[in-house]
């Protein structure tokens, strides 16, 4: 089927066609919501009949549908025309690796600079227990702006040879659990174990990067023979051309790296794509000469002879030159750090004076609330500031604060208040903008930058009321360039959770991604001295390290220790401000008929979702160091017995019975699933462009209310039926149930919802309107009571923990529970609690941290 121009798929209308292949064919399409061009890859309807190929093509949709970065194809949707699956992507402009080699090398320098791009789209895949097993230059694309992007995921897990299919060079790949003897791969950049139709995993992605690698330094491929059975012998048996014989004077360490991609044992290869983007970001960071470029022409013996000779006597020079650094290196001054807090606490914020000599910063020490204090650089004493509770947000040239009033603890991470300035001196603050999430001075020391809470989404403005970028998910860290014309921030695409991207805006609002794909990203801030980004973040687990970005995108490693690191500010002379954090989320849980709560933690960030009607079990995820470069799903008897991981996501609600989990993935737009809890195969509830962020089971087990939006829009809830259906909207937009863990009352039939002011309001599922529940702030809900006229409440960031019941007609309060068992040192949360429906069991999460603040010079 091939469609012209005009052609409508969905939304999507045909423009032009971009070719075709086995899998389908591919067209140029624009999508007139948000008015871009897209690529969209429609499966004939002649082969959607046929359910290996129809396996293959939803494959690929729901495999590049859970990947989100820089290195990898993005897939925005899936549909189908006529009784044919379609798939749509982003457009990309440039050519493929192989019409970039074409049978020439690249320099050194652009190879190795494209393997690091490689290796990092696929340790991105593989944290997803996804592995490509058919890498090849036709599967990797060269963006004009010089970024890889690797495609045709479609390939990964589940797909068999095509029947008839006349050459083993076309063979593609096959179930993790299939049976052995077939063979997977296309010959050439295949492994040995996929040559031998062994099972496989990311070691085979890595035999192929090598292969790849050794071809772009080379220009020729590293086990091509004249057929594919000579090809295959020579992968098992043979090692390809040394590189040094192809490409004199190339640097060992590169070809040591091929080598090792390329060893005939998995078990002696690099074990992670992390480990080679390791071992390759080292070589991207200088040691690798700028003025190696192709293979040069085949030279005569004398020459070679008198190259040799040359060779040598460089080598020797160069030794010379290396020890003579390495003796120099010596007298280079090492980093060194003071510490400058000695309280035990949160820090949250940090920042320089005017004078390099005083430090400014924000402490939650014990029960009390946040303030801000003042230490100066020659003493370890530390005043607080003399006005109310407050967050420093940043100091301007001439000593002015900006500072957020009233910080209210609204999600993980983040804190809404009001703006205020105030100079050092400590005048009474002058209240400046309401729901501020993040500020910042301009250059000038006038002029600000605020992120801003607006109808539930969080809006970049400089100066203030000059919208530069507005997202679904949040933004931390904004700051301004020193020349004042750009602004830096970490983009999070979901809430509640610090991954991100370091962007920069410029004043017309250009947006530009300089580093992706951190699994935990806090902390930022310009360097003065080098005109680069520096931020701290992790690719896996919690361990931040400091990392630096140039405006071109160039990424270095500045320094990692063992703990968690937060950058807060640079000084003009290069000196920085950081952060070593512990970091602790527990379970506490009071079950049927005991007195004593008992402690359900599991790893380093164990954070409950919900408790099973019988108090017997509770569902709750890991998403620290312990879980890795994954978000796990576990649920856990309350008795103590060891936990069972369910898969990987964020764990939402536990159904009415208790045999299903509902949990979000982290697919990028996040989607729903439910997982059960014993046997059973998961289920897909959502799938598309709309963003799903939390949602719950209704009482009955057959609906569920969630929050979403689509691009674009505001967020709001809808009712979904769990047989399927389109999804209903309910109550006003702008509604929804952040800080509210069990939003539907016992009979289903009204919910308890937040504006985008935070002020709650009961709906009824009829469609009429909300009514405003009086005596409510910005605490945190519970649920229901058990009569359903209630509310239990509670303020999460207040030590003893003061559970109250809220009468939703009158407002009047009582006392329902204090909770005291919890340990409060570094507390720095108590939430999510959600309790049984009829009040008996409860269970809830605490989280803490104790940082100290330093002040580390030298770093480089």
């Amino acid at each position: 089927m091939t469609l012209v121009a005009g052609t409508r798929l969905g939304p999507y209308t045909v423009v032009a066609p971009l070719g075709a292949g086995g899998m389908g064919e591919v067209y140029r399409a624009r999508d007139p919501r948000l008015g871009r061009e897209v690529a969209v890859k429609v499966l004939p309807a002649a082969f959607a009949g046929a359910p290996d190929r129809l396996r293959r093509f939803e494959q690929e949709a729901r495999a590049a549908g859970q990947l989100n970065h820089p290195n990898l194809l993005a897939v925005y949707d899936v549909g189908t025309h006529e009784g044919s699956p379609y798939i749509v992507s982003e457009l990309l402009e440039g050519e493929t690796l192989r019409e970039r080699l074409l049978g020439t090398a690249l320099p050194v320098r652009k190879a190795v600079e494209y393997a690091l791009q490689i290796a990092r789209g696929l340790a991105a895949a593989h944290g997803k227990g996804i592995v490509h097993r058919d890498l090849k230059p036709e599967n990797l694309f060269v963006t004009r702006d010089g970024r890889i992007k690797i495609l045709d995921f479609g390939l990964a897990k589940l797909v068999r040879p095509e029947s008839g299919t006349p050459a083993l060079a076309e063979a593609t790949t096959l179930p993790v659990d299939s049976e052995p003897g077939t063979v997977l791969g296309t010959v050439g950049y295949m492994s040995p174990e996929q040559v031998r139709g062994e099972v496989v995993d990311q070691r085979a992605d890595i035999f192929s990067c090598g292969a790849i690698l050794y071809e772009m330094l080379s220009g020729q491929r590293a086990f091509r023979r004249d057929s594919a059975a000579e090809t295959m012998t020579a992968i098992l048996k043979e090692d390809p051309p040394e590189l040094a014989g192809i490409q004199p004077g190339l640097p060992s360490a590169v070809e040591r790296i091929v080598a090792h991609c390329l060893e005939k044992k998995r078990e002696e290869r690099f074990q992670s794509t992390r480990d080679l983007a390791f071992a390759l970001e080292a070589l991207s960071g200088g040691s690798i000469s700028s003025t190696f470029g192709p293979a040069p022409a085949p030279a005569s013996p004398r020459r070679r002879r008198l190259r040799a000779v040359a060779v040598g006597v460089a080598a020797l020079l160069l030794a010379g030159a290396m020890f003579w650094f390495g003796l120099r290196s010596r007298e280079a001054p090492i980093p060194k750090f003071q510490r400058l807090t000695f309280q035990q606490g949160p820090v949250i914020t940090a920042r320089f004076a005017p004078d390099g000599q005083t430090v400014l910063y924000t402490q939650k020490v014990g029960a009390d609330p946040i303030r801000v204090f003042s230490t100066r650089l020659a003493s370890p004493e530390s005043s607080s500031l003399p006005f109310p509770a407050a967050l420093l947000f940043a100091v301007s040239p001439s000593g002015e604060l900006a500072v957020q009033l009233a910080p209210v603890r609204i999600e993980a991470f983040q804190h809404l208040g009001t703006l205020a300035r105030t100079p050092m001196a400590g005048a009474a603050p002058r209240e400046v903008l309401e729901r501020v999430l993040w500020a910042d001075w301009g250059g000038d020391g006038q002029s600000m930058l605020v992120v801003r809470d607006v109808e539930g989404r969080a809006r970049l403005e400089f100066p203030v009321g000059r919208s530069l970028h507005q997202v679904d998910g949040w933004i931390s860290n904004p700051r301004v360039s020193p020349r004042g014309d750009e602004v830096a921030f970490i983009d999070h695409p979901q809430i509640g959770d610090d991954r991100g991207s370091v962007v920069v805006v410029d004043g017309a609002g250009l947006l530009r991604t300089l580093s992706s794909g951190w699994i935990s990203i806090q902390g930022l801030a310009w360097s003065p001295k080098r005109g680069e980004v520096w931020f701290t973040a992790a690719r896996e687990g919690a361990m931040r390290g400091l990392y630096a970005v140039a405006r071109g995108g160039r990424e270095r490693l500045i320094t990692r220790v063992a703990g968690i690191l937060e950058l807060h500010d640079i000084a003009a002379d290069g000196r920085a401000l950081l952060t070593q954090e512990q970091f602790r989320v527990r379970i506490a849980c009071l079950i049927p008929g005991e007195t004593e709560e008992r402690d359900l933690s599991w790893l380093d960030v164990s954070l409950v979702a919900d408790i099973s009607d019988d108090g017997r079990m509770i569902l709750f995820g890991e998403s620290g160091e312990g879980s890795g470069a994954s978000y796990d799903v576990y649920v856990r008897r309350t008795d103590g017995s060891p936990p069972v991981r369910l898969g990987e996501g964020f764990p939402l609600d536990l159904s009415p019975d208790g045999r299903w989990a509902l949990v979000r993935t982290n697919s990028s737009p996040p989607q729903l699933v439910l997982l059960p809890t014993g046997p059973g195969e998961p289920r897909q509830l959502s799938q598309g462009p709309m963003s799903h962020y939390n949602a719950v089971l209704f009482p009955d087990g057959r609906r569920i209310l969630f929050m979403g939006n689509e691009p674009g829009k505001e967020i709001r809830c809808y009712v979904q039926d769990l047989e399927g259906g389109e999804p209903r909207p309910v109550a006003a937009e702008g509604n929804n149930f952040r800080r509210l863990q069990h939003p539907l009352s016992a009979d289903g039939k009204l919910i308890a919802l937040r504006d985008a002011d935070g002020r709650v309001s009961i709906w009824p599922l009829d469609g009429k309107a909300g009514r405003p529940v009086p005596g409510l702030a910005e605490e945190a809900i519970s649920g229901w009571t058990p009569d359903g006229l209630g509310l239990h409440i509670w303020e999460p960031t207040s030590w003893p923990v003061r559970v109250e019941r809220l009468d939703v007609a009158t407002g009047r309060r009582e006392l329902w529970r204090e909770i005291t068992s919890a340990d409060p040192s570094g507390l720095i949360e108590v939430s999510p609690l959600i309790m049984t429906p009829d009040g008996k069991s409860y269970v809830y999460s605490y989280s803490s941290s104790l940082s100290d603040l330093f002040l580390a010079e030298g770093l480089r």
